[in-house]
């Protein structure tokens, strides 16, 4: 069975696809060659220009910014995955009362930007009197919007669990809750890694928010030393490369989670054949 939401291309698309995609590369290739020549016509290049960044005290700055971007993105991480379980559960429930409003939640904000909410923390709350702190400000709505979109990733991760399996759990007397935390959430929860670590990059590319409320993540950081220096295009370049380490990172331990996922899983059917033939043959 394929694990495509669509057809697979064939040859002649295929053969559209690599043309296609060799056609991009050398598009930004020249992009990329044109942008590195203006800058070198604008001494933007220049050694001096580059030396300040070879030291400690402009890295443990930056550093300091990315520590305050991984305390956001995983602070947010955790509530949000928390959230995401108990909304996904509240999906799947029996109950129209549980489940209604579960759906309306996470319909609802998948359609509102998390700037929107960011803006909605920063400046509608504190005239009701709840001001949050600057951490906060960040925190609560990129764990709102997020909390949604793990929502969906968890409820996706519990229906791809065979339904056997909860039935096999009441009928050796588990309540239908203990079966759903027993049996079905550890399963959902190993299949979707893959897709929970894809979103926690989203979400830690949603930190550079923190830009609009002032709390001193990689981004502001960047502004305030840009500054600081006068070295705009230098540092803003710095910056873009650590965000790149840092999701290029996160994104192939994601695809290493899916194709370790995929080697168990072909494991497991090899096996479940290999069993099927050995009966047969007896």
């Amino acid at each position: 069975m394929s694990n495509l939401l669509f057809d697979e291309p064939g040859p002649r698309a295929r053969r559209r696809i690599r043309l296609a995609t060799v056609a991009g590369v050398l598009v930004l290739l020249a992009l990329l060659a044109l942008a590195v020549r203006q800058f070198a016509a604008n001494g933007q290049l220049a050694a001096e220009r580059w030396q300040p960044y070879a030291t400690w005290p402009m890295w443990r700055y930056l550093l300091g910014g990315l520590w305050s971007t991984a305390l956001a993105a995983v602070v947010s991480a955790a509530l949000s995955m928390a959230a995401g379980i108990a909304l996904a559960l509240g999906r799947v429930s029996r109950r129209r009362a549980v489940r209604l409003p579960s759906a309306a939640y996470v319909e609802a904000v998948r359609t509102v930007p998390a700037l929107l909410l960011v803006y909605l923390v920063l400046f509608a709350l504190p005239r009701y009197g709840l001001d949050l702190p600057l951490f906060w400000k960040l925190v609560v709505p990129l764990a709102v919007s997020n909390a949604a979109l793990f929502a969906e990733v968890f409820r996706a991760g519990i229906m791809s669990v065979e339904r056997g399996q909860g039935e096999a759990a009441l009928a050796l007397g588990l309540r239908q809750g203990q079966s759903m935390r027993l049996v079905v959430l550890p399963q959902a929860a190993r299949r979707v890694l893959p897709s929970i670590v894809s979103q926690s990059v989203g979400l830690l590319k949603d930190t550079s928010l923190g830009f609009v409320v002032s709390y001193a993540e990689l981004l502001y950081s960047g502004k305030v030393l840009a500054n600081f220096n006068g070295l705009l295009i230098q540092t803003y370049i710095v910056v873009a490369l650590v965000y790149l380490v840092v999701n290029a990172s996160l994104s192939a331990l994601a695809r290493s989670l899916d194709r370790s996922a995929a080697g168990r899983g072909g494991s497991r059917r090899r096996i479940t054949r290999g069993r099927r033939i050995i009966r047969v043959n007896r």
